[in-house]
């Protein structure tokens, strides 16, 4: 004999303190302090992106807040021709995206043989890959300059991925490294069981279990190696090498440079990290929140 228990009547006593909450002053302050804080954050993109559509006689009458009488297109135009801005936007992507694949891949081999691999001395290996995040670049400049130019890679993209590929990878190293330290070992042990070999496990199991961390590993390699200005402004010297920073950093001090292009001309250099950024927002918001339960 069985006996059923009839479900809780669902009642409305909760209500009044959940309206409450949401009519809570203290609440209100809060979103009203974060909106002020949103706006001062986009505040100056939006007068870029004003001044950015605006012509020099309507900048110089109207001022850099007022809206644009007109769209005027000529600013982007002028200095998309003027800098060669598509060879620029390549380079910056090519190097973005190969620093990117390479950092993380170097990253995973790195941390798997350190996090779960155990080897040797991998206490030692862990400050050193620290200390190499600390350094400065303007340390590494010259022995980085006098290398380039012995091996004949000095003003060439290579020179810059294989730099940004090491200095990524070492901070990928000591994040992931912390990771696989607490890696679950029932999961390694099955594919054991299993007849998986070490390089078997690494990507049948450790990579698709870490995926979400290395997305976020990924877009952050990406939008660093992009955002880079000292050291491609050292190593690419030639206008057809350059990349979108250093191009916007030459022609800051040229004066032919009125405000309006050279607002177009910030415009265009922060549209593409921006839209990397949205594009794979989901995958960052994935990747912390896995972090977060973990």
């Amino acid at each position: 004999m069985t006996v059923t228990t009839a479900p809780a009547p669902v009642t409305n006593a909760d209500e009044p303190a959940k309206a409450a909450k949401r009519r809570n002053p203290a609440r209100f302050a809060i979103l009203f302090g974060l909106l002020v804080l949103l706006l001062l954050v986009i505040a100056p993109l939006l007068v870029v992106a004003l001044n950015a559509f605006k012509s020099p006689s309507d900048y110089a009458s109207n001022g850099p807040l007022s809206l644009p009488g007109h769209l005027y297109w000529d600013g982007i135009v002028n200095f998309w021709n003027r800098v060669n801005f598509g060879q620029k936007l390549w380079n910056s992507f090519i190097s973005s995206i190969i620093v990117a694949t390479l950092g993380v891949l170097l990253s995973i081999l790195n941390a798997y043989a350190l996090g779960i691999g155990r080897v040797k001395g991998r206490v030692w290996f862990l400050v050193f890959f620290l200390v190499a995040n600390l350094l400065p670049q303007e340390v590494l400049v010259y022995p980085l300059y006098y290398l380039s130019k012995q091996v004949g890679l000095y003003d060439n993209l290579i020179s810059i991925i294989i730099i940004f590929t090491v200095v990524q990878s070492a901070f990928g190293t000591y994040l992931l490294t912390s990771v696989y330290t607490e890696f679950p070992t029932e999961l390694l042990e099955a594919a054991a069981i299993d007849g998986a070999g070490k390089w078997r496990s690494l990507w049948r199991v450790v990579v698709p279990v870490s995926r979400p961390t290395l997305g976020v590993l990924f877009t952050f390699f990406f939008i660093w190696t992009w955002n880079e200005f000292f050291l491609p402004l050292v190593f690419l010297i030639s206008n057809d090498n350059q990349t979108v920073p250093v191009a916007l950093g030459v022609l800051q001090g040229d004066r032919l440079m009125d405000a309006t292009t050279t607002s177009a001309s910030a415009l265009i250099g922060i549209l593409p990290a921006m839209l990397f950024f949205l594009i794979f927002q989901r995958t960052l918001t994935r990747g912390i929140a896995a972090g977060a339960i973990k």
